[in-house]
Formats: C-alpha cells, sequence, structure tokens
C-alpha cells in the first residue's frame, strides 16, 4: 500500500521498511530551487544569514513536489556572529568569526524565546504542511560558538578562556531549550540538528571535550525534545556515535563519503539507529545523471535493506549542483528503492 511521505519517513526513522526508501534534503539552496522551478527571480537572491526559514510553506511544498521530496523544512537558528560571505548563486559561507574576548559577548543578541511572534511563522508553516514529514532544522548550540570564535581562536579558548567558552554555550544551549520546547509543542515531525564538529579525518576536537562540555548542555536540551532527533554533522564522527546514541539521536546524517563507510556504518549501527545519506556532491555537482543513478543504486543496494534508512544528498541540495543530476536521483529512488530491495 501507498504510504504518504510522512509516513514513510517515520517509518523508516523507525528502523522499519517502509513502502519505499524515502527521500529528504535538510535544505534546498534558493538558487537551485530557481533553475529545477523556472522562478524569475534568481538575480535576487540575497547572502542569507542562515538564521531565519528562506522559503513560504507553499513554496517548499512546491520545491518538494517537484524534486520529490518526502519532507519539507523550516529552519530557525540563533545567530552567527561571524564574518559572511556570498558564494555562487546567493549561496553564503562563513568566514572569520566576530567574538575574540569576553567583552565582545555584549554582541551576542539572541531572539527572545519566550516572545510569541518568533513562532508565529513556523505554525503557519505546520498548519500547511499537506501530507509531508515536518522537520524544525536548527543548531542546537554548539557551532554558532566555534563560528563565533572561529576554529583556531575556540581551539585556544578551550584551553586559555574556558569560562568564556562556557559562558557562550550557556547562551545559545539555553536558548535552545525554550525553543526546542516550543518547536515540539507546534507540530513538528523531526528535530534536525546540524552541528559540525568533524573533518574528514576525524573529530575537531577530543572526545573529552564533547563529555565535560556538551553532553551535560545536550541533556539539557533534548529533555525538552518529544520528537525524534536528527543528528547532522559532516566528517568522520565514528569516535562519538555511540555518545550520541546514548543519548538518544535517532539518526545520524550525513555519514559523509570520503570521511565514513555507510554501508559499514550500517552494519555496525542499523539495529540502533537510522542513517540518512549520502550522496555524494561532487557526483551531483560535476557527474551526470548516468552516475548519479548508478550511485543511489548502490546506495540503496547496501544500506536500505532491513529499512532504517533515508536517501538525501551528502550534504544538502545546494545551489551549485546540477538541476538533471538531482532530478536524476529523485527519479532513481523510486526506480530501485521499492521494498523489498531488489538491486
Amino acid at each position: 500500500m501507498e504510504m504518504t511521505s510522512r509516513e514513510r519517513v517515520l517509518q523508516a526513522i523507525s528502523l522499519k521498511e517502509p513502502d519505499r526508501v524515502p527521500f529528504c534534503d535538510i535544505a534546498v539552496d534558493r538558487g537551485l530551487a530557481q533553475k529545477l522551478l523556472d522562478w524569475d527571480d534568481v538575480a535576487d537572491v540575497g547572502t542569507s544569514s542562515r538564521s531565519e526559514n528562506p522559503y513560504t510553506v507553499e513554496e517548499s511544498k512546491a520545491i518538494a513536489a517537484h524534486i520529490g521530496l518526502d519532507n519539507i523544512s523550516y529552519i530557525l537558528r540563533a545567530p552567527t556572529y561571524a564574518h559572511m560571505h556570498k558564494g555562487i548563486d546567493g549561496r553564503t559561507f562563513v568566514g572569520d568569526g566576530k567574538i575574540r574576548t569576553e567583552d565582545d559577548l555584549s554582541m551576542i543578541d539572541l531572539p527572545d524565546p519566550h516572545d510569541d511572534k518568533l513562532y508565529a511563522e513556523a505554525e503557519e508553516f505546520i498548519a500547511e504542511k499537506g501530507d509531508y514529514v515536518t522537520c524544525f532544522v536548527t543548531r542546537i548550540g554548539f557551532f554558532q560558538v566555534v563560528l563565533s570564535l572561529g576554529l583556531e581562536r575556540f581551539s585556544m579558548a578551550l584551553y586559555d578562556k574556558p569560562a568564556m567558552v562556557e559562558k557562550m554555550l550557556d547562551m545559545y544551549f539555553d536558548w535552545m531549550v525554550v525553543v526546542a520546547d516550543r518547536m515540539c509543542k507546534i507540530g513538528f515531525d523531526l528535530f534536525w540538528t546540524t552541528d559540525d564538529f568533524a573533518h574528514k579525518s576525524g573529530l575537531m576536537f577530543a572526545p573529552q571535550v564533547f563529555k565535560e562540555l556538551l553532553v551535560p548542555r545536550y541533556r539539557k536540551v533534548l529533555e525538552k525534545v518529544t520528537i525524534p532527533w536528527i543528528l547532522h554533522s559532516d566528517g568522520d564522527i565514528s569516535e562519538v556515535m555511540d555518545l550520541f546514541i546514548d543519548l538518544g539521536v535517532a539518526g545520524f546524517h550525513p555519514i559523509e563519503k570520503g570521511a565514513m563507510d555507510i554501508a559499514a556504518v550500517k552494519k555496525a549501527y542499523g539495529d540502533r539507529v537510522c542513517l540518512l545519506g549520502n550522496l555524494d556532491l561532487n557526483i551531483l555537482g560535476a557527474g551526470t545523471p548516468e552516475d548519479t543513478d548508478r550511485e543511489v543504486r548502490e546506495l540503496i543496494r547496501d544500506v536500505a535493506p532491513g529499512g532504517g534508512y533515508v536517501l538525501t544528498s551528502g550534504n544538502s541540495l545546494a545551489s551549485y549542483l546540477k538541476p538533471e543530476c538531482v532530478m536524476a536521483m529523485s527519479e532513481a529512488v523510486k526506480k530501485y528503492g521499492r521494498y523489498p530491495i531488489r538491486v
């Protein structure tokens, strides 16, 4: 029986086999959406703060319907205090952090998390969501601190100014405690956090940093999270996967190709956590539809059997990706993803 998109994704998150492999993505750059849907405002793409939601619910549903996504995402993040740089079609990149000394903490001005106005747009989004699974996409509080200080300055501050680092972490995590509680009550289906903490070679910081600085703060937020939690981080996160599973994570994204072997992760963790990933952006951006089709087929063959798998890109649907490859990914999941898997 054909499932709705929402049913399909939630079945996979629950480590079961839905009717077919779900196809989701954490975000779609506006530049790519404009190319795919022939929207006429490409020249008007601005540099986003990455804190605000880029689409109305109707735009989100139009993008999902065109691409074949099973999800729509609503983005709300606390602001990051770093220099932003504009890339292709408005895609933004974070430069050097603006926070250098404890005196600079005065520039951190987070929206009032108790203000009902902060959630009005999200409530409208949920009211008109249709049959899609809805993802609240945010940063739980760690990565804003890293970006606002800058990676090198953050690393040094862990030793030279630990009190300042902890003060910043508390500002962001305490904000998220309130926001997470409200967003779960509004009716989102998934809580998807985007705090990168690894390179391809391994963690940016020793596991002890996570245990001492982050685990207690994560627990404080997660006490308010009543929906499945999806954790996004690029890089090789294998050293802390058990730690996050103990914290209650429902899914890992994107299991970055070149950093981790998603088939091996499936064998090791597939009975404990859902995997979301990981079609290489190099294929989507520089390959062919045939390359894309082959990659999807191999991912479904290696990771989908038994359930607990959601096909996504290896990061997000960026503006520089080839529209024909994105559509080939959509078609391939329909072609190969029907359960029981036979590829």
